[in-house]
């Protein structure tokens, strides 16, 4: 009841009452909490028999609410009465005044210097600064442009268009220097792209965006920078002007006004541009190893989150079949959709690369190679191939990654053979859900006439993420693939009843054995009896057969004696990219 609302309005919830907000907001929850605590034993008295538990803790919560209302409400009634002021905010406002209450007479340099660190203090706390001291700005300043415009020679430094023109360019901080220093100097993507998104209302001194978004606001890296770089323009600007280098300020000049033009306009002489240029110049220098200073602490960031991730992925690689990583609501589900947005850029600008890991004959002749999918991260590097897979298929766009690798694999293919040898089959892999769609098939009707598959050794291998269903429709569809002359290979064959549809209808030429039946051979003398029957039955149907993971010699002997003479693995090589690096 006792509250002054008299004069209450828009300035009351805007920025000029954030810093009363921010240490309102900061001293009723400490309050609160220690309410809750402390009323902690006496909370069981409100409690209601019988009632529902979320009423039941409303009642709890009452006591607390009601007597850090009270407490604050009498707060601001004592500080009325004993201040004689409106309310709380007043009291600060005119204590910030108070503060430069010697500089209504003249000021120097020290009140203009005080002022500009006091403003940049205040918004890298979150305090809208600017605002916060418009009162001093008001008494304080904004009057000597008309005391220069008066006078017959101006001798005024300080005015207001001198803080908007030469110390506030791109907004508080001078942040058009880091704008640029975003620009020329980080690595990183992300804030490259919040430059780019803010460069626009900076070059009008406006800069939220990126005290916000970078952020400045408490971040300890930026600290040094932002209060430092205005008071050195605030220095060299000072000197400049006080010693006639430049002319002081006659001209009043909206705060809007992009560099170069302000500073023009503002002394009505170029070299108030020039002195804006130079300013600009010696805040790039200072900003520039902070810039490069956080994206060190990024990446270093980035690399502790990704190690964390690939840990938890790993882990739970075979759940993530039937569930989906960007699902997750913690910071691995954030992680994982950031990776999958990058993915899909890359694949857009055509940034997808082509391992190739060859596959012999038991002579030691090469025969063959497989395309393997590689994504390199900028600062993770090489993915895992699983979860590249993976991340396409979440976002929708694995269809869209399986033709970048088909359209890679046409347009290395003459490198291709260069490297391995000519006649040699050259594989990449489908997924058994994209090679029966007809968006595939379209799409290979397109590659091969311009191309044409026929002759070239390419071919397809089905892999069995997702088993394929051999309806009319779908037969037709492989019926047309193998017509255009693609081969046809069944990748992870194992003895189960899904692989075993795949032969059914004789359309496949390879089958590339399940890599746990290859691993399995010196350990488990069942292994040796299945692919010993995978081999025999292949033969019946005139079918290649490819083991994959052959690491040692004793596999590959045990292999041939069985009937298996073509492996892929680490005994021979592992994949490779056309320049040669292994990987």
């Amino acid at each position: 009841a006792g509250v002054n609302m008299n004069g209450f309005g828009s300035d009351s919830t805007g920025p000029k009452s954030m810093f009363l907000a921010v240490i309102t907001g900061l001293g009723a929850s400490a309050l609160y909490f220690f309410l809750c605590r402390a009323l902690h034993s006496k909370r069981r008295i409100l409690f209601s028999s019988g009632a529902d538990k979320h009423f039941n803790r409303m009642l709890s919560c009452l006591a607390p609410i009601a007597i850090t209302v009270i407490v604050f409400a009498l707060f601001d009634l004592a500080v009325i009465h004993i201040f004689k002021v409106e309310s709380f905010r007043t009291l600060l406002a005119d204590f910030f005044t108070g503060l430069f209450a010697n500089a209504k007479k003249g000021v120097g340099f020290f009140d203009g210097f005080f002022f500009v660190l006091l403003s940049s203090a205040l918004w890298f706390f979150g305090i809208h600064g600017s605002d916060t001291l418009e009162g001093v700005m008001q008494e304080c300043f904004t009057p000597r442009l008309a005391l220069n415009q008066a006078a017959a020679v101006p001798k005024e430094v300080l005015t207001k268009e001198f803080f908007d023109c030469f110390v506030l360019m791109g907004g508080c901080g001078a942040t058009i220097c880091l704008l640029i220093a975003i620009l020329i100097f980080s690595r990183s993507p992300a804030r490259r792209g919040l430059g780019l998104a803010a460069a626009f209302p900076m070059i009008f001194n406006i800069n939220e965006l990126m005290v916000l978004g970078l952020p400045i606001i408490f971040n300890p890296i930026m600290l040094i920078p932002f209060l430092t770089v205005p008071l050195v323009c605030y220095s060299v600007s000072y000197l400049a002007l006080s010693t006639g280098l430049v002319p002081l300020i006659t001209h009043e000049v909206t705060w809007t006004t992009p560099i170069i033009l302000g500073g023009l306009r503002a002394t009505g002489s170029a070299a108030g541009s020039v002195l804006q240029l130079v300013n600009v110049t010696l805040g790039v220098l200072i900003y520039m190893p902070f810039v490069r200073m956080l994206d060190r602490r990024a990446e270093e960031e980035a690399k502790n989150v990704f190690s964390s991730f690939m840990e938890f992925f790993k882990a739970n690689e075979a759940e993530f079949a039937f569930s989906k990583l960007t699902d997750l609501a913690d910071a691995n589900g954030d992680f994982a959709k950031a990776l999958c947005a990058e993915l899909r850029h890359d694949i857009d600008k055509k940034k997808i690369i082509l391992a190739y890991q060859p596959q012999y004959n038991f002579e030691g002749k090469c025969v063959g190679v497989e395309a393997l999918l590689r994504w390199k991260h900028p600062i993770h590097g090489y993915l895992y191939p699983p979860l590249v897979i993976k991340l396409a298929e979440e976002g929708g766009f694995l269809p869209a990654l399986e033709e970048s690798v088909i359209s890679k694999v046409i347009e290395e293919h003459p490198a291709v053979f260069e490297k391995f040898g000519d006649g040699i089959k050259i594989s990449f892999n489908v997924t058994g859900t994209s090679v029966v769609t007809d968006r595939f098939l379209h799409f290979c009707r397109r590659l091969n006439e311009s191309f044409r598959f026929k002759g070239k050794n390419l071919c397809l291998e089905v892999t069995e993420q997702t088993a394929v269903a051999f309806t009319p429709e779908t037969l037709k569809i492989l019926g047309e693939l193998s017509g255009m002359g693609l081969l046809l290979a069944i990748d992870d064959f194992s003895m189960g009843q899904t692989s075993l549809n795949y032969l059914k209808d004789n359309m496949f030429d390879i089958i590339k054995l399940d890599g746990s039946l290859v691993g399995g051979l010196t350990t488990h003398t069942n292994c040796r009896e299945i692919i010993s029957s995978i081999v025999r039955l292949a033969d019946t149907l005139n079918m290649t057969v490819i083991a994959e993971f052959v690491e040692t010699e004793t596999e590959r002997d045990i292999l041939h004696e069985i009937g298996c003479d073509c492996y892929q693995g680490y005994l021979y090589s592992p994949a490779v990219f056309l320049e040669g690096d292994s990987k």
